[in-house]
């Protein structure tokens, strides 16, 4: 949509607004200081970045209250559970209200007059229409612009591959319990420094977020990244999943990132989509 706006094929935007976690996977920041050298600055579109902190370094310090990350459970009984998702709207969603309010000139707690509001943007193409959501606030109006172009997935990433932009990669938390498979191999072939990261927060979020366990309320069960519950570094990350297998047979899926079964991103979160297989021995 960006680009789409900097070439005049959708009109121009004020504002980009990126909300970062703080634990993204380098690619996507200096794929972000691309987009704003070579695209956003000389269409004269600025970019702000906001945040409401570094979700991995939150959830590790036991004096910081920390938004949960949807975390798979183990319980004592051996029956598997999840913790509550509120990541998303913590340091995707509220920082950007934020950002909005101040742009508009009414920063919390002052109330926006009515009648004021931003027409705000989000990046859905029409073969996931049905995760298109409203703000919840009177001062953002929500606007699908693919959708109304009728635009699928596959036809971003030919736009995207005509503009030598095809290396695009998905914004999403280093450590995002919503990973596929897929997405785990890509850090851990192309990556080894990412890997470890992740591997050893996963160790350390075994017993819950340290804030939960410092105030007495310890997790019942064991915490994991990966759906299997198992540590990530012997997590059946190998194993092609349904989708996967799907994407392949798929000739132009196969552009796409495949194995992203779930993913959260603000007001179009889809983590409450059934899940895939993860290869498990029955």
């Amino acid at each position: 949509m960006l680009t789409l706006s900097a070439e005049d094929v959708l009109p121009k935007i004020d504002y980009a607004i990126f909300a970062d976690t703080g634990w993204e996977p380098r690619s996507v920041y200096e794929h972000l200081d691309r987009l704003e050298r070579e695209i956003a600055k000389p269409a004269g579109i600025p970019i702000l970045r906001v945040a409401s902190g570094n979700i991995r370094e939150d959830a590790l310090n036991p004096d910081h209250r920390f938004a949960s990350m949807p975390l798979y459970i183990l319980n004592k009984d051996g029956r598997p559970g999840m913790t509550r998702r509120q990541c998303t709207g913590e340091y995707k969603v509220k920082p950007i209200k934020k950002q909005v309010r101040d742009l508009l000139g009414y920063p919390y707690p002052t109330r926006v007059p009515k009648g004021v509001f931003v027409e705000q943007w989000i990046g859905i193409s029409t073969d996931e229409f049905h995760r298109a959501k409203d703000s919840g606030v009177k001062y953002m109006r929500n606007r699908h612009p693919l959708i109304d172009m009728g635009w699928s997935r596959s036809d971003c990433v030919r736009y995207l591959s005509s503009l030598n932009l095809a290396d695009t990669q998905k914004s999403s938390c280093l450590g995002c319990p919503f990973h596929g498979n897929a997405q785990w191999r890509k850090i851990r072939d192309t990556s080894p420094a990412e890997w470890e990261d992740v591997v050893e927060f996963d160790a350390a979020i075994r017993k819950g977020n340290a804030r939960a366990n410092a105030t007495g309320n310890a997790l019942l069960g064991e915490a994991f990244l990966h759906r299997s519950r198992v540590p990530l570094d012997q997590a059946p990350i190998d194993h092609v999943t349904r989708a996967e297998r799907a994407a392949l047979d798929d000739a132009e899926a196969e552009a796409d990132e495949l194995g992203v079964v779930n993913g959260c991103s603000p007001w179009s979160c889809r983590g409450d989509v059934e899940q895939d297989d993860f290869g498990l021995a029955s």
